[in-house]
Protein backbone atom coordinates (compact mmCIF):
# COMPACT_ATOMS: atom_id res chain seq x y z
CA UNK A 1 0.00 0.00 0.00
CA UNK A 2 1.03 3.41 -1.50
CA UNK A 3 1.92 6.58 1.47
CA UNK A 4 -1.09 7.86 -0.21
CA UNK A 5 -3.61 4.73 0.14
CA UNK A 6 -3.03 4.55 3.75
CA UNK A 7 -3.69 8.13 4.26
CA UNK A 8 -6.44 7.90 2.45
CA UNK A 9 -7.35 4.96 4.72
CA UNK A 10 -6.82 6.70 8.11
CA UNK A 11 -9.31 9.45 6.86
CA UNK A 12 -11.73 7.03 6.85
CA UNK A 13 -10.73 4.65 10.06
CA UNK A 14 -11.73 5.75 14.15
CA UNK A 15 -9.31 8.35 14.92
CA UNK A 16 -5.83 6.93 16.64
CA UNK A 17 -6.55 3.18 16.47
CA UNK A 18 -4.02 2.49 13.66
CA UNK A 19 -1.68 3.78 16.92
CA UNK A 20 -3.18 1.00 18.97
CA UNK A 21 0.68 -1.05 19.77
CA UNK A 22 -1.41 -4.42 20.18
CA UNK A 23 -2.83 -3.88 16.65
CA UNK A 24 -1.91 -5.70 13.61
CA UNK A 25 -2.83 -2.48 12.12
CA UNK A 26 -3.56 -1.99 8.39
CA UNK A 27 -4.66 -5.83 6.80
CA UNK A 28 -4.80 -6.42 3.06
CA UNK A 29 -5.92 -9.75 1.31
CA UNK A 30 -4.06 -12.05 -0.73
CA UNK A 31 -5.56 -14.17 -2.96
CA UNK A 32 -4.74 -16.94 -4.47
CA UNK A 33 -5.53 -19.48 -7.43
CA UNK A 34 -5.28 -23.38 -6.29
CA UNK A 35 -7.19 -24.88 -9.05
CA UNK A 36 -7.43 -24.14 -12.74
CA UNK A 37 -9.00 -25.70 -15.45
CA UNK A 38 -6.96 -28.19 -16.47
CA UNK A 39 -6.77 -29.36 -12.29
CA UNK A 40 -9.90 -29.00 -10.52
CA UNK A 41 -10.51 -28.86 -6.93
CA UNK A 42 -12.62 -32.20 -6.64
CA UNK A 43 -15.73 -32.65 -4.21
CA UNK A 44 -16.59 -34.81 -1.17
CA UNK A 45 -19.95 -35.54 -2.60
CA UNK A 46 -18.91 -35.46 -6.12
CA UNK A 47 -17.68 -33.33 -9.24
CA UNK A 48 -15.26 -30.74 -9.22
CA UNK A 49 -14.36 -26.94 -9.20
CA UNK A 50 -12.52 -24.82 -11.54
CA UNK A 51 -10.78 -22.06 -11.21
CA UNK A 52 -10.66 -21.82 -7.30
CA UNK A 53 -9.63 -18.63 -5.90
CA UNK A 54 -9.12 -18.20 -1.99
CA UNK A 55 -8.49 -14.79 0.05
CA UNK A 56 -6.80 -15.12 2.77
CA UNK A 57 -4.98 -12.74 5.59
CA UNK A 58 -1.57 -13.58 7.19
CA UNK A 59 -0.33 -11.59 10.11
CA UNK A 60 3.50 -11.53 11.31
CA UNK A 61 6.01 -14.09 9.35
CA UNK A 62 6.85 -18.09 8.92
CA UNK A 63 10.07 -18.35 11.58
CA UNK A 64 12.98 -20.41 9.93
CA UNK A 65 11.63 -23.93 10.36
CA UNK A 66 7.80 -22.62 9.54
CA UNK A 67 7.08 -24.41 12.64
CA UNK A 68 4.73 -20.94 13.81
CA UNK A 69 1.63 -21.00 11.77
CA UNK A 70 -1.69 -20.85 13.88
CA UNK A 71 -4.42 -21.80 11.48
CA UNK A 72 -7.82 -19.59 12.56
CA UNK A 73 -11.05 -21.28 10.78
CA UNK A 74 -13.92 -18.54 10.65
CA UNK A 75 -17.95 -19.36 11.51
CA UNK A 76 -20.67 -19.21 9.08
CA UNK A 77 -20.63 -15.46 9.13
CA UNK A 78 -17.16 -14.81 9.63
CA UNK A 79 -14.12 -14.31 7.13
CA UNK A 80 -10.45 -14.31 6.85
CA UNK A 81 -10.48 -10.57 7.84
CA UNK A 82 -9.64 -11.80 11.88
CA UNK A 83 -7.70 -8.57 13.04
CA UNK A 84 -6.86 -5.26 12.69
CA UNK A 85 -8.18 -2.87 9.89
CA UNK A 86 -9.06 -3.48 6.29
CA UNK A 87 -6.63 -1.40 4.36
CA UNK A 88 -9.33 -2.38 1.07
CA UNK A 89 -12.32 -1.78 2.34
CA UNK A 90 -13.17 1.44 0.69
CA UNK A 91 -11.52 -0.37 -2.76
CA UNK A 92 -13.15 -3.72 -2.51
CA UNK A 93 -16.60 -2.39 -1.55
CA UNK A 94 -16.85 -3.74 1.72
CA UNK A 95 -16.92 -0.26 3.85
CA UNK A 96 -18.95 -1.97 6.74
CA UNK A 97 -15.03 -3.35 7.76
CA UNK A 98 -14.22 0.16 8.36
CA UNK A 99 -16.50 0.70 11.06
CA UNK A 100 -14.49 -1.89 13.57
CA UNK A 101 -11.55 -3.93 13.18
CA UNK A 102 -11.01 -7.65 12.39
CA UNK A 103 -13.63 -9.94 14.03
CA UNK A 104 -11.19 -11.76 16.73
CA UNK A 105 -9.11 -8.54 17.41
CA UNK A 106 -9.38 -8.61 20.76
CA UNK A 107 -7.57 -12.38 20.58
CA UNK A 108 -5.19 -11.79 17.26
CA UNK A 109 -1.89 -9.15 17.74
CA UNK A 110 0.99 -8.81 19.34
CA UNK A 111 1.22 -8.71 23.31
CA UNK A 112 -2.27 -10.98 22.83
CA UNK A 113 -3.74 -14.55 23.40
CA UNK A 114 -2.57 -15.43 19.86
CA UNK A 115 0.67 -13.22 19.82
CA UNK A 116 1.88 -12.00 16.66
CA UNK A 117 5.69 -11.89 17.47
CA UNK A 118 5.61 -14.76 17.58
CA UNK A 119 3.31 -16.91 15.79
CA UNK A 120 2.17 -16.22 11.84
CA UNK A 121 -1.52 -16.32 12.15
CA UNK A 122 -3.64 -17.50 9.22
CA UNK A 123 -7.01 -17.31 8.02
CA UNK A 124 -9.18 -17.91 4.66
CA UNK A 125 -12.43 -17.31 3.58
CA UNK A 126 -13.78 -21.19 2.90
CA UNK A 127 -15.23 -21.93 -0.55
CA UNK A 128 -18.74 -20.88 -1.02
CA UNK A 129 -17.65 -17.76 0.87
CA UNK A 130 -18.75 -14.32 -0.53
CA UNK A 131 -15.67 -12.34 0.69
CA UNK A 132 -13.22 -13.45 -2.38
CA UNK A 133 -13.01 -17.30 -2.14
CA UNK A 134 -15.01 -18.86 -5.06
CA UNK A 135 -18.37 -18.78 -4.29
CA UNK A 136 -21.97 -18.78 -5.82
CA UNK A 137 -21.96 -14.98 -6.57
CA UNK A 138 -18.67 -15.76 -8.27
CA UNK A 139 -18.22 -15.94 -12.00
CA UNK A 140 -18.78 -19.24 -13.82
CA UNK A 141 -16.38 -19.14 -16.42
CA UNK A 142 -18.57 -21.16 -18.51
CA UNK A 143 -21.56 -19.25 -18.69
CA UNK A 144 -20.05 -15.42 -17.43
CA UNK A 145 -22.83 -14.82 -15.08
CA UNK A 146 -22.52 -15.62 -11.31
CA UNK A 147 -23.14 -19.19 -10.52
CA UNK A 148 -26.13 -18.90 -8.52
CA UNK A 149 -27.13 -22.31 -7.29
CA UNK A 150 -25.26 -23.93 -10.32
CA UNK A 151 -22.42 -23.59 -7.40
CA UNK A 152 -21.83 -27.24 -6.97
CA UNK A 153 -22.75 -28.62 -2.29
CA UNK A 154 -19.61 -28.15 -0.41
CA UNK A 155 -19.01 -29.32 2.66
CA UNK A 156 -16.96 -28.99 5.91
CA UNK A 157 -14.37 -31.97 4.32
CA UNK A 158 -13.75 -29.56 1.12
CA UNK A 159 -13.03 -26.46 3.19
CA UNK A 160 -10.62 -28.17 5.41
CA UNK A 161 -9.04 -29.78 2.23
CA UNK A 162 -8.80 -26.42 0.33
CA UNK A 163 -7.08 -24.97 3.88
CA UNK A 164 -4.46 -27.69 3.36
CA UNK A 165 -3.75 -26.94 -0.22
CA UNK A 166 -3.19 -23.44 1.11
CA UNK A 167 -0.28 -24.22 3.42
CA UNK A 168 1.25 -26.27 0.48
CA UNK A 169 0.91 -23.09 -1.34
CA UNK A 170 2.69 -21.37 1.48
CA UNK A 171 4.91 -23.94 2.02
CA UNK A 172 3.72 -24.86 5.40
CA UNK A 173 3.49 -28.48 6.28
CA UNK A 174 2.40 -28.66 9.94
CA UNK A 175 0.52 -25.91 11.77
CA UNK A 176 1.82 -25.09 15.28
CA UNK A 177 -2.21 -24.69 16.33
CA UNK A 178 -5.58 -24.98 14.21
CA UNK A 179 -8.39 -23.40 16.33
CA UNK A 180 -11.57 -21.89 15.43
CA UNK A 181 -15.12 -21.69 17.42
CA UNK A 182 -18.86 -22.43 16.05
CA UNK A 183 -18.57 -23.68 12.62
CA UNK A 184 -15.32 -22.92 12.36
CA UNK A 185 -14.75 -25.55 14.80
CA UNK A 186 -16.20 -28.38 13.03
CA UNK A 187 -13.26 -27.34 10.55
CA UNK A 188 -11.00 -27.77 13.78
CA UNK A 189 -12.30 -31.29 14.70
CA UNK A 190 -12.29 -32.11 10.54
CA UNK A 191 -8.92 -31.32 10.35
CA UNK A 192 -7.96 -33.70 13.60
CA UNK A 193 -9.24 -36.57 11.66
CA UNK A 194 -8.49 -35.69 7.96
CA UNK A 195 -4.76 -34.76 8.37
CA UNK A 196 -3.80 -36.01 12.13
CA UNK A 197 -0.10 -35.50 11.59
CA UNK A 198 -0.33 -31.67 10.08
CA UNK A 199 -1.66 -30.63 13.12
CA UNK A 200 0.21 -30.28 16.46
CA UNK A 201 -2.69 -28.40 18.92
CA UNK A 202 -5.62 -28.28 17.84
CA UNK A 203 -8.50 -25.63 19.61
CA UNK A 204 -12.04 -26.54 19.32
CA UNK A 205 -14.69 -23.81 20.95
CA UNK A 206 -18.23 -24.12 21.03
CA UNK A 207 -18.84 -26.91 18.78
CA UNK A 208 -19.24 -30.49 18.81
CA UNK A 209 -19.02 -33.28 16.53
CA UNK A 210 -22.71 -32.82 14.66
CA UNK A 211 -25.08 -30.10 14.73
CA UNK A 212 -28.49 -31.25 16.46
CA UNK A 213 -31.55 -31.56 15.35
CA UNK A 214 -32.89 -28.66 16.96
CA UNK A 215 -29.97 -26.78 14.95
CA UNK A 216 -30.81 -28.89 11.55
CA UNK A 217 -34.42 -27.38 12.37
CA UNK A 218 -33.29 -23.77 12.67
CA UNK A 219 -31.12 -23.83 9.18
CA UNK A 220 -33.89 -25.13 7.76
CA UNK A 221 -36.46 -22.69 8.53
CA UNK A 222 -33.30 -20.10 7.52
CA UNK A 223 -32.69 -21.33 4.20
CA UNK A 224 -36.84 -21.43 3.92
CA UNK A 225 -37.16 -17.67 4.35
CA UNK A 226 -34.47 -16.64 1.62
CA UNK A 227 -35.78 -19.14 -1.03
CA UNK A 228 -39.62 -17.75 0.21
CA UNK A 229 -38.19 -14.30 -0.23
CA UNK A 230 -40.09 -12.97 -4.12
CA UNK A 231 -36.78 -11.53 -4.93
CA UNK A 232 -34.53 -14.85 -4.61
CA UNK A 233 -35.50 -15.35 -8.15
CA UNK A 234 -33.83 -19.00 -8.15
CA UNK A 235 -31.12 -17.87 -6.91
CA UNK A 236 -30.58 -15.63 -9.76
CA UNK A 237 -31.03 -12.21 -8.22
CA UNK A 238 -27.41 -10.73 -8.92
CA UNK A 239 -27.29 -7.19 -10.52
CA UNK A 240 -30.96 -6.94 -9.61
CA UNK A 241 -33.00 -6.45 -5.97
CA UNK A 242 -31.25 -9.08 -3.59
CA UNK A 243 -33.92 -11.32 -1.13
CA UNK A 244 -32.83 -8.50 1.41
CA UNK A 245 -36.10 -9.48 3.85
CA UNK A 246 -35.39 -13.34 3.68
CA UNK A 247 -31.76 -13.14 4.52
CA UNK A 248 -32.48 -10.46 7.29
CA UNK A 249 -35.03 -12.92 8.62
CA UNK A 250 -32.44 -15.60 8.57
CA UNK A 251 -29.62 -13.61 10.51
CA UNK A 252 -32.67 -12.55 13.23
CA UNK A 253 -33.56 -16.40 13.96
CA UNK A 254 -30.20 -17.50 13.35
CA UNK A 255 -29.22 -14.55 15.87
CA UNK A 256 -31.70 -15.59 18.30
CA UNK A 257 -29.38 -19.15 18.58
CA UNK A 258 -26.39 -17.01 19.53
CA UNK A 259 -27.96 -15.49 22.36
CA UNK A 260 -29.21 -16.95 26.05
CA UNK A 261 -32.30 -16.68 27.88
CA UNK A 262 -30.64 -15.61 30.62
CA UNK A 263 -28.30 -13.41 28.30
CA UNK A 264 -31.11 -11.68 26.46
CA UNK A 265 -33.53 -11.16 29.79
CA UNK A 266 -30.25 -9.08 31.18
CA UNK A 267 -29.87 -7.13 27.84
CA UNK A 268 -33.55 -6.48 26.79
CA UNK A 269 -35.98 -7.62 29.23
CA UNK A 270 -39.20 -6.21 28.25
CA UNK A 271 -38.28 -2.94 28.08
CA UNK A 272 -40.07 -0.60 24.99
CA UNK A 273 -38.23 0.94 22.37
CA UNK A 274 -38.06 4.82 22.60
CA UNK A 275 -41.22 4.85 24.70
CA UNK A 276 -42.93 4.59 27.86
CA UNK A 277 -46.30 2.57 26.58
CA UNK A 278 -46.72 0.08 23.86
CA UNK A 279 -48.51 1.34 20.80
CA UNK A 280 -50.61 -1.79 20.23
CA UNK A 281 -49.78 -2.29 16.55
CA UNK A 282 -47.29 -4.79 14.66
CA UNK A 283 -44.26 -2.18 14.65
CA UNK A 284 -40.98 -2.49 16.57
CA UNK A 285 -42.35 -2.51 20.55
CA UNK A 286 -39.60 -3.65 22.55
CA UNK A 287 -35.66 -3.11 22.16
CA UNK A 288 -34.91 -7.02 21.46
CA UNK A 289 -37.03 -6.58 18.37
CA UNK A 290 -35.37 -3.55 17.34
CA UNK A 291 -31.83 -5.49 17.90
CA UNK A 292 -33.02 -8.06 16.30
CA UNK A 293 -34.18 -5.96 12.94
CA UNK A 294 -30.78 -4.07 13.31
CA UNK A 295 -28.80 -7.22 12.86
CA UNK A 296 -30.97 -8.47 9.87
CA UNK A 297 -30.15 -5.29 8.07
CA UNK A 298 -26.37 -4.81 8.12
CA UNK A 299 -26.43 -8.25 7.52
CA UNK A 300 -27.92 -7.68 4.32
CA UNK A 301 -25.09 -5.39 3.82
CA UNK A 302 -22.18 -7.55 3.91
CA UNK A 303 -23.69 -11.09 2.90
CA UNK A 304 -24.95 -12.70 0.05
CA UNK A 305 -28.07 -14.85 0.88
CA UNK A 306 -26.71 -17.33 -1.83
CA UNK A 307 -23.49 -18.04 0.35
CA UNK A 308 -25.63 -17.95 3.46
CA UNK A 309 -27.94 -21.60 2.01
CA UNK A 310 -23.98 -23.66 1.02
CA UNK A 311 -22.47 -22.48 4.26
CA UNK A 312 -25.50 -23.54 6.30
CA UNK A 313 -25.85 -26.65 4.45
CA UNK A 314 -21.97 -27.73 5.36
CA UNK A 315 -22.73 -26.80 8.51
CA UNK A 316 -25.92 -29.57 8.55
CA UNK A 317 -24.09 -32.32 6.68
CA UNK A 318 -21.03 -32.58 8.98
CA UNK A 319 -20.93 -35.47 10.86
CA UNK A 320 -17.55 -36.55 11.93
CA UNK A 321 -18.21 -40.13 13.31
CA UNK A 322 -20.09 -40.91 10.37
CA UNK A 323 -17.20 -39.72 7.88
CA UNK A 324 -14.40 -41.09 9.66
CA UNK A 325 -15.68 -43.81 12.03
CA UNK A 326 -18.98 -45.67 10.10
CA UNK A 327 -21.09 -43.61 13.07
CA UNK A 328 -18.84 -44.22 16.26
CA UNK A 329 -16.96 -41.04 17.13
CA UNK A 330 -14.59 -42.95 19.33
CA UNK A 331 -13.37 -44.70 16.44
CA UNK A 332 -12.86 -41.39 14.73
CA UNK A 333 -11.31 -39.81 17.33
CA UNK A 334 -8.67 -42.89 17.52
CA UNK A 335 -7.17 -40.94 14.47
CA UNK A 336 -6.42 -37.72 16.67
CA UNK A 337 -2.83 -37.38 17.65
CA UNK A 338 -2.64 -33.29 18.49
CA UNK A 339 -2.89 -32.05 21.68
CA UNK A 340 -6.57 -30.97 21.78
CA UNK A 341 -8.89 -28.52 24.04
CA UNK A 342 -12.54 -28.57 23.69
CA UNK A 343 -14.32 -25.28 25.54
CA UNK A 344 -17.62 -25.24 26.01
CA UNK A 345 -20.29 -22.74 27.14
CA UNK A 346 -22.81 -23.06 29.72
CA UNK A 347 -25.59 -21.43 28.14
CA UNK A 348 -24.76 -22.04 24.43
CA UNK A 349 -27.72 -24.03 22.87
CA UNK A 350 -26.53 -24.03 19.48
CA UNK A 351 -23.52 -26.48 20.88
CA UNK A 352 -24.80 -27.42 24.02
CA UNK A 353 -22.15 -28.36 26.62
CA UNK A 354 -23.21 -31.92 26.70
CA UNK A 355 -22.66 -32.45 23.12
CA UNK A 356 -19.19 -30.85 23.34
CA UNK A 357 -18.58 -32.89 26.71
CA UNK A 358 -19.48 -35.73 24.37
CA UNK A 359 -16.54 -35.05 22.21
CA UNK A 360 -14.24 -34.68 24.59
CA UNK A 361 -15.58 -38.18 26.17
CA UNK A 362 -14.90 -39.82 22.95
CA UNK A 363 -11.16 -38.72 22.54
CA UNK A 364 -10.50 -40.01 26.25
CA UNK A 365 -12.34 -43.48 25.59
CA UNK A 366 -9.77 -43.24 22.27
CA UNK A 367 -7.09 -43.27 25.01
CA UNK A 368 -5.61 -40.16 23.40
CA UNK A 369 -5.54 -37.38 26.28
CA UNK A 370 -8.08 -33.83 25.87
CA UNK A 371 -8.27 -30.81 28.01
CA UNK A 372 -11.92 -29.80 28.60
CA UNK A 373 -13.47 -27.10 30.30
CA UNK A 374 -16.85 -26.02 30.10
CA UNK A 375 -16.66 -21.92 30.79
CA UNK A 376 -19.64 -20.72 33.09
CA UNK A 377 -20.93 -17.79 30.64
CA UNK A 378 -24.49 -16.06 30.32
CA UNK A 379 -23.51 -14.89 26.65
CA UNK A 380 -24.92 -17.95 25.18
CA UNK A 381 -23.10 -19.44 21.79
CA UNK A 382 -21.70 -15.91 21.37
CA UNK A 383 -19.26 -16.68 24.57
CA UNK A 384 -16.72 -17.68 22.55
CA UNK A 385 -16.24 -14.22 20.83
CA UNK A 386 -17.70 -12.42 23.78
CA UNK A 387 -15.72 -13.84 26.94
CA UNK A 388 -12.50 -12.25 26.09
CA UNK A 389 -10.29 -12.48 29.04
CA UNK A 390 -11.29 -15.97 30.08
CA UNK A 391 -10.83 -17.07 26.18
CA UNK A 392 -7.80 -15.25 25.85
CA UNK A 393 -6.47 -16.91 28.87
CA UNK A 394 -7.09 -20.40 28.07
CA UNK A 395 -5.54 -19.61 24.59
CA UNK A 396 -2.55 -18.64 26.12
CA UNK A 397 -1.91 -21.39 28.14
CA UNK A 398 -2.72 -24.24 26.27
CA UNK A 399 -0.61 -22.71 23.15
CA UNK A 400 2.35 -22.28 26.01
CA UNK A 401 1.97 -25.69 26.96
CA UNK A 402 5.06 -27.68 26.57
CA UNK A 403 6.51 -25.03 25.05
CA UNK A 404 10.24 -23.98 26.65
CA UNK A 405 10.24 -21.01 28.33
Amino acid sequence: MSVREEEAVRELLPRGVLDDPTSVGLTRAQTVTLAAEDAPFPLEVGGSIAPVQVEYETYWRLNEDRSNVVLIAHALSGDAHVAGWDGDAARTGRRWRLRKPGWWDTVVGPGKALDTNRYLVLCANVLGSCYGTTGPSSINPRTGEPYGLSFPIVTVGDWVRLQAMLLDHLGVERVHAVLGGSLGGQQVIEWMLAYPDRVEKAIVLAASAKLSAQGLAFNAVGRHTIMSDPHFNGGDYYGGDVPAQGLAAARMLAHITYLSDAGMELKFGRRLQDKTEPDFDFGIEFEVESYLAHQGRSFVERFDANSYLYITRAMDYYDAAAIWGGGDLVRACSRVTADVLVVSFTSDWLYPSAQCRELAIALCQARHPVTYIDVRSSYGHDAFLVETEVVSRLLRDFLDKGTEP
